[in-house]
């Protein structure tokens, strides 16, 4: 009783309902609103493969899987075994569950990774024979076919030729008594063939009157003529209904004999469809899949983010408020929650939330949570929330959760008693509950006790069950209330394996200090908009903000004060102190997630550098790769036009233009090959302006004012006195002397390298011709020829506007492997080529 009362009190139907909605056939969804809850893990282990395999499934299909034709033939097949007779729909809704069946198993079987699935259709029997005849003698409006039998064949062969007689005599009576007819037309009453005919001409057309109009004016008449060959076409189509049902009947017979396997098919598409169900219902949660973990390997049941699933879908459908999660971390030794805070802060949301995380878990759904999901599997979740008045039994609301509780501990006696094999046990804890159930409900406390103590008598174990209880002892008197509620707790600490408990009761919150079992969270209030938070705070007992509520509505400051009086300074000193647990708390939160998201920036730019680095590293090696090879390539190309040069020369006479070009080509190689003097590092001490230096001839440290000049003077100050030094007559605060300036001398002229060296000359491969192309485009097409260049790049851009040529200009002087840029000789474009020397 007590399981149906809690699913009730959880609203587990409501849920239900809901993922019915996402069955695609009306078994399933039956399935889904009456959903058994599993006996033993196993049972919810092979649910929850079922569900990833659909999941994962369902992510690799574009359309998702398909149900179509599935329908639900149980009362067909019941029939069919019973000797009755199916009629066309019944025979067509059979054939197309069966290929919608077969369908099913073919997508299946076609994927790979999905044992579960694979196992459960290896056995699905279709019996295509038996679709296909059925398919030969149902047409698609579920009536019998001509070709279904000869014998029917020629039967409607028959009908067809008489009603073409039939006809064409009404035609001819028509024709003929245009005048006494209504309309020229042939109908239908009571399978017999008329033709309406005026009132009061009724006689002109003698025959049998079938039908009247609503107004009387038109007679519905079947002419003498016509009725020898009406007799005669009832008789053919009794005929043909023999027929028909014979062949019906036929194929009902082949349905009885497989009934067995269609049931199987049946069973195995509603499980199916039942797991696709939870499949999508939990990808519209967002959910993730639980894992059950052991509490005695000291795992930890982590449930971040969780949400209630029926708040969710208010939200979605109903427009409801948004969900807040809340995070339940809960250690392995851990066996009672105590959750206190103000009324309406989400105790017993966050109660229904845990229970029904609990509950679809095991019956393979995945649970609206962050990953990892990792909760244990209860094998009973037992719940007392809300309130149990009743009038009729003399009820009042701390009867009613005493009745309530002593429900929940005859549920664990009796789950004792199965486990133990003991009968006694089980026969005590309903011989107790039989008591209270009979028994008058006395107001008083100790008999309460009493009959508690009599069910309690029952357990001696520990159970794999989640116990709720909200409102704990709360409905009596405070101090009984709270002494019956402790005494609760500690006993359900030594009898199951979780309690979550919600209470006002102060005393309760001191169980954590004595009991290491216990665990006190609270919901968080914010004093100052007066309305909760619905955050779940762990490890911090909730305080009681009666008071500053009452102060802060309007009530008189005197009368608050007074309360306070009589509410001791104790109690006061203790809020205090739990209020600066909550600030502190709420400082660590805000500091955690700082650190938390610098962690993260940290982090991704870790990876952004190191992956740049690789690049760069990686890049690097392939540059220097290329380039000995470019290199190769560009000395042997060289060479080789220059030979052509060379024999182009000697075929006929050299004009002057040729020998420029020549000699310009050899310069421009001389200029690229032509080793470049590196620069001398510079070492010593160099005064600046700002720094300060000591003068040993005057024994005074001085401040810089002007920089060295080129003779090796600077001025310097200390005190209120300036004067001009030399740089040999000072040295730095540590002792280094000055480096002395060295004018610079004018540079030697360039000496013409010799011939043997690699010519710089423009080539078909070190040529680009961006002329027409934009300069987006044509920035991309420089970017990687000058990665791979190893000499000078030739560039066309033409004349044009000089747009191009401006944005070729504008990259090259920004791009880190361009040395400089020049526009290329006459010979070789003028400005509408710019030639790019690469470092």
């Amino acid at each position: 009783m007590i399981q149906s009362e809690t699913l009730e009190l959880l609203e587990w139907h409501r849920l239900c309902q809901h993922l019915a909605t996402f069955a695609a056939t009306k078994l399933g969804a039956t399935a889904a609103r009456h959903l058994k809850i599993p006996d033993s893990q196993t049972q919810s282990e092979q649910l929850l493969e079922q569900t990833k395999e659909i999941y994962q499934l369902e992510t690799r299909l574009t359309t998702g899987l398909s149900f179509e034709g599935i329908q639900d033939i149980g009362d067909s097949l019941e029939r069919a075994e019973r000797s009755g007779v199916l009629a066309g729909e019944e025979l067509l809704a059979i054939a197309t569950t069966l290929a919608g069946a077969r369908n099913l198993r073919r997508v299946i079987d076609n994927q790979e990774d999905l044992p579960i699935l694979t196992e459960l259709v290896a056995d699905l029997r279709t019996y295509p024979e038996l679709e296909q005849e059925i398919h030969r003698c149902i047409d698609e409006r579920a009536q019998v076919t001509d070709r279904a039998s000869q014998k029917l064949g020629e039967i409607r062969t028959d009908l067809r030729r008489l009603r073409s007689q039939i006809t064409q005599k009404l035609q001819n009576i028509l024709q003929a008594k245009s005048g006494a007819v209504q309309e020229q037309l042939i109908t239908q009453r009571s399978d017999r063939f008329v033709i309406p005919v005026k009132a009061p001409q009724k006689d002109a057309i003698p025959g049998i009157v079938h039908d009247t109009s609503t107004s009387g004016a038109t007679l519905y008449v079947e002419p003498n003529s016509v009725v020898p060959l009406g007799n005669q076409l009832r008789q053919i189509i009794r005929r043909e209904q023999a027929e028909e049902e014979t062949i019906r009947r036929v194929l009902t017979e082949q349905v009885a004999a497989v009934k067995p396997d269609l049931e199987r098919l049946l069973a195995i598409a509603t499980t199916l469809d039942l797991a696709t169900a939870r499949s999508r219902y939990s990808y519209w949660l967002g959910a993730n899949p639980p894992r059950f973990i052991q509490r005695e390997d000291k795992e930890i049941i982590t449930l971040r983010n969780l949400r209630h699933p029926l708040l969710v879908w208010q939200q979605q459908h109903e427009q409801g408020q948004p969900v807040v999660p809340v995070d339940l971390l809960i250690s392995p030794q851990i066996r009672v929650v105590t959750i206190t805070g103000p009324n309406t802060g989400g105790k017993t949301v966050t109660l229904k939330t845990l229970g029904l995380a609990a509950l679809m878990a095991k019956v393979g759904l995945f649970v609206p949570a962050r990953e990892p999901v990792e909760i244990p599997w209860f094998d009973k979740v037992l719940a007392d929330i809300g309130d149990e008045q009743s009038l009729q039994q003399s009820l009042s609301t701390f009867s009613g959760h005493i009745r309530r509780i002593s429900r929940i501990l005859e549920a664990l006696g009796n789950g004792e008693a199965e486990e133990q094999g003991s009968r006694g046990a089980g026969e005590q804890g309903s011989r107790g509950a039989g008591e209270q159930e009979t028994g008058v409900i006395s107001p008083s406390l100790s008999t309460q006790h009493s009959a508690l103590s009599t069910q309690h008598s029952a357990l001696s174990t520990q159970h794999s069950a989640l116990v709720l209880l909200d409102e704990v002892g709360a409905g009596t008197d405070p101090v009984e209330g709270s002494a019956l509620a402790i005494a609760l707790l500690q006993y359900l600490a030594n009898h199951t394996q979780l309690t979550i408990a919600t209470t006002h009761f102060g005393e309760l919150k001191a169980l954590k200090y004595e009991d290491d079992r216990f665990e006190n969270a609270s919901v968080e209030f914010d004093e100052s908009t007066l309305s909760p938070t619905y955050r779940l705070l762990w490890g911090i007992p909730g305080r009681s903000n009666a008071l500053t509520i009452a102060l802060r509505l309007g009530l008189k400051p005197e009368v608050v004060q007074q309360a306070k009086t009589q509410v001791g300074e104790a109690t006061d000193e203790v809020n205090q102190v739990i209020a600066g647990l909550e600030a502190q708390r709420r400082r660590q939160e805000t500091k955690a997630a700082e650190a938390q998201s610098l962690l993260q920036q940290a982090e991704r730019l870790y990876k952004q550098v190191s992956a740049k680095a690789a690049s760069l590293e990686e890049r690097e090696s392939s540059l220097r790769a290329s380039q000995e090879v470019a290199v190769q390539q560009a000395i042997a190309q060289a060479k080789g036009e220059i030979a052509q040069v060379i024999r182009r020369l000697q075929k006929g006479t050299p004009t002057a233009q040729e020998a420029q070009q020549a000699t310009n080509a050899l310069n421009q190689i001389g200029q690229q090959y032509q080793p470049a003097t590196p620069a001398k590092p510079k070492v010593g001490f160099m005064p600046k302006i700002g720094d300060r230096l000591r003068v040993p001839k005057l024994g005074q440290v001085a401040e810089v004012i002007t920089a060295p000049d080129e003779d090796g003077e600077l001025s310097v100050r200390f005190g209120l006195m300036k004067m001009t030094v030399k740089l040999q007559d000072v040295e730095s605060l540590d002792g280094q002397k000055a480096e002395p300036i060295v004018k610079p001398k004018p540079a030697p002229a360039p000496v013409t390298p010799p011939l043997q060296t690699v010519p710089e000359i423009r080539t078909s491969q070190n040529t680009i011709d961006l002329r027409g192309k934009r300069v987006a485009d044509a920035e991309y097409i420089l970017d990687k020829a000058i990665s791979e260049a190893t000499g000078p790049v030739w560039i066309i851009h033409g004349y044009g506007t000089g747009k191009l040529r401006q944005g070729v200009h504008a990259f090259l002087q920004q791009h880190p492997r361009v040395n400089n840029y020049e526009p290329a000789e006459q010979a070789d474009g003028g400005s509408g080529v710019t030639v790019a020397h690469i470092k």
